[in-house]
């Protein structure tokens, strides 16, 4: 009796089914939906003619942030956390324990970014500043007057943290791991947690975010200032972030 063959599978039932590394990654890593912020769009005429007007009163008293910025600073805060004339803005500090930390603005949480600045100050010991009571960063450079660049656009300042410093802070454009973690945190108007390390794809280990609303006070076209909103009035940590000119 003649041996039966045994038909082979069909090609298509030989291949592995098992999604490739590629595939998963692609799978995993949240679709980029940020809008473009306004600012990109031109400033109304309404907001170029209130600019204006604030400049005549650059006589009052404002607060300077320079690198001797007392502790008392912004103490006696108003109690609903509002700075009349300032701006709501979404800012967000994120990073990995032992690197250094970065600073994102954003117009709200949906918005792509209009400044990302890496500051010389691991996250780690920032987190620890903030758990000790209030957190002053003052961000300084050099005043060009021929120069017509505004304040944000400026390439890289002298970090400054409660008065002592701190080395450098440096803006450069998002990268796709900030878009991704922008884009994770659209959702998150304020707050603060971990992003597990499968999401960033990094061998650092859980990226820690600290979300919160601020107010974008303009000074002078040398002087912006961004004061933390604490939901709860005066208590728990507080965030002041100062951008300014000298010379």
């Amino acid at each position: 009796m003649a041996a039966q063959s045994i038909p082979s599978p069909p090609p298509h039932q030989s291949q592995s089914s098992t999604p490739t590394l590629a595939s998963m990654q692609s799978e995993s890593r949240p679709v980029i939906s940020l809008q473009q912020p306004s600012s990109k769009k031109g400033s109304s005429k309404s907001s170029k003619l209130f600019r204006r007007f604030r400049s005549v009163f650059r006589s009052f008293p404002i607060i300077t942030p320079m690198c001797k910025i007392p502790v008392t600073l912004h103490g006696n805060r108003p109690q609903d956390n509002h700075i009349h004339g300032g701006t709501r803005m979404t800012g967000t500090l994120f990073g990995y324990r032992k690197a250094r930390v970065n600073l994102a603005i954003q117009e709200n949480p949906r918005c792509l970014p209009i400044l990302v600045l890496e500051l010389a100050i691991t996250t780690g010991k920032l987190l620890q500043d903030m758990g000790l009571g209030l957190v002053r960063i003052a961000l300084e450079c050099e005043k060009r007057p021929a120069e017509k660049t505004k304040i944000l656009d400026e390439p890289i300042w002298t970090l400054f943290c409660n008065g002592k410093k701190s080395g450098y802070a440096v803006k450069r454009e998002p990268t796709d791991e900030d878009l991704m973690v922008m884009q994770t945190l659209h959702p998150v108007s304020m707050g603060a947690g971990v992003i597990p390390s499968e999401a960033t794809e990094n061998p650092d280990g859980e990226l820690t975010y600290m979300r919160a609303n601020f107010e974008r006070v303009i000074n002078s076209r040398d002087s912006e200032t961004y004061y933390m909103m604490n939901p709860d009035g005066n208590s728990g940590p507080e965030l002041s972030i100062f951008f300014v000119r000298i010379g």
